[in-house]
C-alpha cells in the first residue's frame, strides 16, 4: 500500500525563505514564524499521513453504498471525520466570529495539500464545505450567517455546490431547476441536479445544498439564475434541526476514480430554500465558491502528483533491474537499482520539478488572497483572478502527467491495483475536468480574464517578470534562470501580442490557441517560482547554510526545469500564432470513424 508523508520542509522553505511570511504587511503575517508555521504543519502532516492515507485505499476498493436514498461512506471515514473536527482543521482560516481561527490562507493552503495528498476522495468533504462556507460568508445576510455558519466550519454540517443538470454542464444558462416564491419568503425548488460531490453522506448531521434555480418571470439564460441555500433538514431560527426538507439523493455515481466521494444525483422536489444573494444575481454568488474551488482543484493536481512521486522514489531506489551503463553500481547485489538510469533519473526530475515548483506558485497565490482581502489589494485580487485558470488548468493537467509518469516507474506493477499506483492516476483524472474542464479554464483566460482593465494584470504580471530578471541581472549563480526567464516572457508577450492583433477579428485564431496559451502562462508561472527558489537557495548557500545538500537539490532541480520544460513556452507559442484555420478547416460531417 503506498505510504505517504507531508512535504513540510520544503513548504517551510517557500513559506519562509521565498515569500517571506513574518517580514509581509498583510494583516496576520507577523505571528507566522517559523516554529509557529512547522507546529500546524506537523500536526496536519501527522494526520495526514497516519489517519487519511491508510483510508485512501480503502475508499477506493469499497466506496460508497447507496440504499434507498441514503448513502454510507467507506469504513473509517466517520471517525476519521471526527478527527479532523476536533482539530479544528476545516476551519483553519474561517472567522474566529462563527468558529474558526482566522490564520490566513496561505496556512489553510499549505494543510489542505496535507489531506489532499493523503485522500483525495475524504478531503472533499470538509473542502467543499469550506466553499459552500465562504459562499455565505461572502453574499449571506446577517442572519444567514449567523444560522448557518458556525455548524459548517465546525463540520457539523456539511455543504455542497449544485449547478450542473442532466442536459446542461457548462452551459448554465439552460438550466431547469425553478424556484418558485413562498408566502414566508423562503423558495419551493425544483429540479434535478446531477455529479454533487458529496451531495449526501453519513458524516455530518445536515448538509447544506448551495442550489442554482431559475425564478420565473427573471431574464433569459445566465442573467436568470439564482442562488438558493437549501438544507437537507430544514433549520429552525434557534438552529436547531427540523424537519426533513424535500430533497433526497436518487442515486450515486459509478465512476473512474475518487471512489470514497459520494458523488450524487440529487432530486429537489418543492424543497424549501433561502435566497442567498440577490435574486438573478446567482452566478455572482456561485463564483465565490466556484474560484475557491479551482484552486482548490489546482491543489488535487498537485497533491496527487506528490504522492505517487514519493512513492516512485521509493520503488526506485528498491527494485534492482539491469546495470549501470557505465558500471556497476551495487556489486553486492543481482542488479543495480532503477534510480541509476537516465531515463528513470529524467522521469523522476520530472515529477520533482513540477511539483516543487507547483507547489510554490499555490502557496503564492495563496498569498495574493490574503493580500487582497486582508488590505483590500486590488492590484493582487486582479493578479489571483489572472493565475485562477492557469492554476486549475495547467496543474491538474501536468498533475495527472506526472503520475501517469509515476505509474510508469514500477512498471507492469504500477498497473496491478496491489501496488496502489493506479489510484493516483484515477482520482487525478476528475481534476481536469470538475470545476470547469480545462478547455473551459482556457477560454476563460483568453477570452475574459487577458483583456480585463484593458489586460491591466497580464502587463503587471509581465512587468513583475521583467523586475525579476533585472533584479538578478548581476548574479552568476541567477544567470540560467535569468536567461530562461526572460526568454519565456518573449514568448508571452508575443502570445498576448497575437491575441490583441488577431483575437477580436477572427475570434478562432485566438481560442484555436486558448489551451497552449494557458499552458505557456503556466510554464511561465512555474519558471518565475524557479527563479525565486533558486535566489532563495543561492542566497542560503552563500550565507553558509548547514543543509547545504537540500539547498543544492533546489538549485539542480531549478536548472532542469528551466533546461528541460520551460523550453516548451517556444513550443506553445508557434502553436498559437499557427491560427485557427487549420483547426477548423474541416467540416463537421468529415470527423468519422
Amino acid at each position: 500500500m503506498p505510504s505517504y508523508s507531508a512535504p513540510i520542509k520544503d513548504q517551510q522553505f517557500i513559506l519562509h525563505e521565498v515569500l517571506r511570511l513574518s517580514q509581509s504587511n498583510i494583516p496576520g503575517y507577523s505571528d507566522l514564524d517559523p516554529a509557529f508555521t512547522k507546529a500546524i504543519l506537523d500536526e496536519s502532516g501527522k494526520l495526514a499521513s497516519a489517519v487519511m492515507a491508510p483510508l485512501n485505499a480503502v475508499g477506493d476498493r469499497d466506496g460508497c453504498t447507496w440504499d434507498a436514498g441514503k448513502v454510507r461512506t467507506p469504513a473509517g471515514f466517520k471517525q476519521a471525520f471526527e478527527e479532523l473536527k476536533s482539530g479544528g482543521w476545516a476551519g483553519i482560516d474561517m472567522p474566529e466570529q462563527y468558529g474558526g481561527q482566522s490564520m490566513p490562507s496561505v496556512i489553510g493552503s499549505a494543510v489542505t495539500e496535507h489531506f489532499m495528498a493523503a485522500n483525495q476522495a475524504f478531503s472533499m468533504y470538509h473542502g467543499l464545505t469550506h466553499g459552500a462556507a465562504s459562499t455565505i460568508l461572502a453574499h449571506g445576510t446577517e442572519a444567514q450567517k449567523d444560522l448557518f455558519l458556525p455548524k459548517m466550519i465546525a463540520c457539523d454540517w456539511t455543504g455542497t455546490m449544485n449547478l450542473t443538470e442532466p442536459h446542461c454542464g457548462t452551459d448554465l444558462g439552460l438550466m431547469r431547476t425553478k424556484a418558485i416564491a413562498n408566502a414566508n419568503g423562503s423558495y419551493a425548488v425544483t429540479g434535478q441536479k446531477i455529479f454533487i460531490s458529496a451531495g449526501e453522506h453519513d458524516l455530518a448531521e445536515n448538509i447544506i445544498h448551495l442550489v442554482l434555480a431559475k425564478i420565473p418571470g427573471g431574464p433569459e439564460g445566465i442573467k436568470g439564475v439564482s442562488l438558493f441555500i437549501v438544507p437537507k433538514f430544514i433549520v429552525t431560527p434557534e438552529g436547531r434541526l427540523g424537519q426533513r426538507n424535500g430533497v433526497t439523493c436518487g442515486a450515486i455515481e459509478r465512476k473512474m476514480g475518487i471512489h470514497g466521494n459520494a458523488t450524487c444525483v440529487m432530486n429537489y422536489d418543492g424543497a424549501t430554500g433561502y435566497l442567498l444573494g440577490e435574486m438573478h444575481k446567482g452566478m455572482r454568488a456561485m463564483f465565490t465558491m466556484m474560484n475557491e474551488a479551482r484552486l482548490g482543484v489546482g491543489m488535487q493536481g498537485l497533491a496527487q502528483a506528490s504522492a505517487a512521486y514519493q512513492n516512485a522514489v521509493i520503488y526506485a531506489k528498491e527494485r534492482l533491474q539491469g546495470r549501470d551503463v557505465t558500471g556497476i553500481k551495487n556489486p553486492d547485489g543481482p542488479a543495480d537499482p532503477l534510480i541509476v538510469h537516465p531515463d528513470i533519473r529524467r522521469s523522476l526530475m520530472d515529477q520533482k520539478s513540477f511539483i516543487e515548483g507547483a507547489r510554490a506558485l499555490a502557496l503564492w497565490a495563496a498569498s495574493l488572497i490574503d493580500q487582497a482581502h486582508r488590505l483590500q489589494d486590488a492590484a493582487a485580487d486582479g493578479l489571483i483572478s489572472l493565475l485562477t485558470p492557469v492554476i486549475k488548468g495547467f496543474l491538474t493537467d501536468q498533475g495527472y502527467a506526472m503520475t501517469v509518469q509515476a505509474q510508469q516507474v514500477f512498471g507492469g506493477h504500477g498497473y496491478i491495483e496491489e501496488w496502489g499506483m493506479s489510484q493516483f492516476t484515477r482520482d487525478a483524472r476528475i481534476a481536469m475536468i470538475y470545476e470547469g474542464a480545462n478547455g473551459v479554464q482556457a477560454l476563460d483566460l483568453v477570452g475574459r480574464k487577458l483583456g480585463q482593465e484593458g489586460g491591466k494584470y497580464i502587463i503587471g504580471f509581465m512587468e513583475h517578470l521583467a523586475r525579476f530578471c533585472d533584479e538578478n541581472a548581476n548574479d552568476a549563480a541567477m544567470a540560467p534562470f535569468v536567461a530562461g526567464i526572460k526568454a519565456a516572457s518573449k514568448d508571452l508577450q508575443a502570445a498576448v501580442m497575437y491575441f490583441m492583433q488577431h483575437g477580436i477579428k477572427t475570434p478562432h485564431h485566438a481560442l484555436a490557441g486558448s489551451s497552449d496559451f494557458l499552458h505557456l502562462l503556466g510554464h511561465v508561472c512555474l519558471g518565475l517560482m524557479w527563479g525565486e527558489m533558486a535566489k532563495a537557495a543561492s542566497t542560503a548557500l552563500e550565507t553558509g547554510t548547514k543543509d547545504r545538500a537540500f539547498y543544492a537539490a533546489k538549485l539542480t532541480t531549478g536548472q532542469y526545469y528551466m533546461a528541460r520544460h520551460l523550453p516548451a513556452t517556444a513550443l506553445h507559442l508557434a502553436r498559437i500564432t499557427s491560427g485557427g484555420d487549420t483547426v477548423m478547416a474541416l467540416d463537421a460531417e468529415a470527423f468519422s470513424g
